[in-house]
């Protein structure tokens, strides 16, 4: 965590929860960076997470109101706060797996009705904290816990997901992509209604590990290279671009 950031941390609180090459760090990094650059202040905000390894982002890290929740029901304890308190600025930030498998419904229902609030899903393609399983966002062909002989379920495009529901900011990056994540997160809280940001974030110990990555800069490298920007899949086609990760924006406020 950079020193100037250092404030909006409680204090006691360890260098960082994460394994070794895990991306949340540099997410933590991001969302910390954009509400200091944005000048929030931390008294009217209320972190919610649910149960997983990003789910240790914003607790008990954040120097703020944290609520951590049940598992993949992060988004209905946000909605209920926002409801009771209008005032709050809401920001929930927890997995792929919390939010789009078990707290999937929670997540589309949210979008549809445009509620005022950040969802911000740190998606590394696997429960992590739980034991490596399978996901809804892991790709095919991928091994985990419970698809030794290889994922045979297409993921979702959570973007699209999100998008089709009606969330009013929609928009993905990886975690190597620091400065325009951190800029989308800084857009989605600075725009009404319901947004959305999905941050590809690697994770070594539980994916890396089981699909034959060395090390944590492989799996680094690998995101670098399959991420290509909106802007670029649009001209090049749809054909073309299928098998890389569009990053972007999607749907702007």
């Amino acid at each position: 965590m950079a020193r100037d950031l250092e404030a909006y941390l409680r204090t006691g609180v360890k260098s960082t929860p994460f394994c070794p090459g895990c991306g949340h760090g540099i997410l933590m990094n991001a969302i910390l960076r954009a509400i200091d650059e944005l000048h929030l202040p931390m008294e009217k905000m209320l972190f919610v997470s649910g149960i997983g390894c990003a789910a240790w982002i914003p607790s008990p890290n954040f120097n703020a109101d944290t609520l951590h929740t049940l598992h993949g029901r992060a988004i209905a304890f946000a909605t209920g706060a926002k409801m009771f308190n209008p005032e709050l600025k809401v920001v929930v930030i927890s997995g792929d797996g919390d939010l789009t498998s078990i707290g999937g419904n929670h997540l589309i229902h949210a979008a549809r009705r445009d509620m005022d609030m950040t969802v911000i899903c740190a998606n590394n393609m696997i429960y992590g904290m739980t034991g490596g399983q399978a996901a809804s966002t892991t790709p095919l062909g991928a091994y985990t816990a419970t698809s030794v002989e290889g994922n045979i379920y297409r993921p979702f495009d959570l973007c699209k997901l999100v998008q089709a529901a009606g969330a009013s900011y929609v928009a993905r990056y990886s975690v190597t992509q620091a400065v325009s994540l951190k800029e989308a997160i800084k857009k989605a809280l600075n725009t009404k209604g319901f947004t959305f940001i999905e941050a590809l974030s690697p994770c070594p110990t539980q994916f890396g590990r089981r699909n034959r990555y060395d090390a944590p800069a492989d799996m680094l490298k690998t995101l670098m290279e399959s991420c290509i920007p909106v802007e670029e899949a649009r001209r090049i086609g749809l054909e073309a671009s299928k098998d890389k990760i569009v990053t972007g924006e999607f749907t702007h406020g």
